[in-house]
């Protein structure tokens, strides 16, 4: 078997799916006959779905990350439960993963970010690379006060320790246990250079004359949107997409756009991040740079207590027109007032690199390719 490369991500929202999407496939374009294997638990169809270039996708729990009740409410006790559960099985898993990596002939492995993907690699021997913007230890440690959890973040800071390298993405946080790092450009989806707004506009039936505002929380979505009580209707159409059937009770001015549709007309969800004028989300790595490479402004939402989440308020500014809404604001409809302030901000005094995808698969076939 031809030596090849896996890739470990994590299946805590989509976030880290997208981005390692993106580096997949500019991998793919650079060497089209590696082998590129893709190991998580998050659903195959986010990558089938976006023609992503692994040749194997092997699902699988790699990790645990946070639990959540929504986008917005992550389950602290759930989320330490879930993590004792798993490192009291740590042994298996590596055994099991090792036996992967070796069935595979895999020759380098990249983890974004679970732990094990380090653990594994070290097993097999092979190189690990951690391919994020955070560590999970950095993450557990916000939660330190609860029984257990700063044991735990430190055996996983101890794991992190076997990784060959890490390459750190902007807005970041944790490595303390890896060496040597490397800071990487923004990984983001680009839309469509052929395409300008008001094609995509019309492939979609969005109104080409009125500002549109997409709302996009990501894996674990909202159970309720207010869409019946929005004060901004009548200066702004609301989008948002939808993996099942349109209920045909929307407001008028809210489209639905299934995601079938989306992608059968030859589009992908980047493209309209660039057709809107406004994303409302919360801040997350994925959706924030997806917005930065498109030139997009964000109106967010508080995402409950997440240590990366006051690092994103920090530095998004930079790079990124923003706007706070409270979640009162946010679950009342009252989102006229953010959209209109965020929509008269000037550009942000940044204009970062986004081509992090096309960085970091650079330096893998490099190191694939090296005797």
């Amino acid at each position: 078997m031809a030596p090849s490369v896996a890739f470990y991500i994590s299946g805590h929202g989509f976030g880290h799916a997208i981005r390692q999407i993106a580096v997949i496939n500019a991998l793919h374009e650079l060497s089209p006959s590696l082998p590129i294997i893709v190991r998580t638990s998050a659903p195959e169809w986010l990558f089938t779905r976006t023609a992503c270039g692994a040749s194997a996708f092997l699902p699988g729990e790699t990790g645990t990350g946070v639990a959540q009740i929504d986008s917005l409410r992550p389950d602290i006790d759930g989320t330490v439960r879930e993590a004792r559960a798993f490192l009291d099985r740590f042994d298996e898993h590596v055994s099991r993963e090792c036996g992967i990596l070796r069935a595979h002939s895999v020759r380098l492995v990249v983890g974004d970010a679970p732990p094990l993907a380090c653990a594994a690699a070290a097993a097999a021997g092979v190189p690990s690379i951690v391919c994020a913007n955070f560590t999970w230890d950095w993450i557990y440690r916000e939660y330190a006060e609860q029984p257990g959890m700063e044991d735990i973040a430190n055996a996983i800071a101890d794991i992190y320790a076997l990784a060959t390298a890490g390459w750190r993405l902007p807005i970041h946080g944790g490595f303390d246990t890896i060496a040597p790092v490397l800071d990487l450009p923004f990984v983001a989806r680009h839309a469509r250079t052929d395409l300008d707004r008001s094609e995509v506009r019309h492939r979609l039936t969005l109104p080409a004359g009125r500002p549109l505002a997409l709302v996009s929380f990501g894996g674990y979505g909202l159970s309720r949107l207010p869409l019946d009580r929005l004060d901004c209707l009548s200066e702004w159409d609301v989008v948002l997409t939808s993996r099942g059937g349109i209920s045909g009770d929307e407001p008028q001015g809210v489209h639905v756009i299934p995601e079938e549709r989306l992608y059968s007309t030859g589009l992908k969800y980047e493209d309209l991040v660039r057709a809107v004028d406004v994303v409302i989300s919360k801040p997350g790595y994925g959706i924030v740079a997806d917005c930065i490479a498109n030139e997009t402004a964000m109106v967010y939402t508080p995402r409950g207590r997440f240590a990366e989440y006051p690092v994103m308020l920090r530095e998004m500014p930079r790079y990124l027109r923003c706007r706070a809404l409270g979640l009162d604001a946010f679950e009342a409809g009252s989102w006229q007032e953010a959209l209109v302030a965020v929509a008269s901000l000037p550009p942000p005094p940044e204009r970062p690199r986004t081509d992090g995808a096309r960085v970091a698969a650079a330096m893998i076939a490099e190191r694939i390719s090296a005797p």
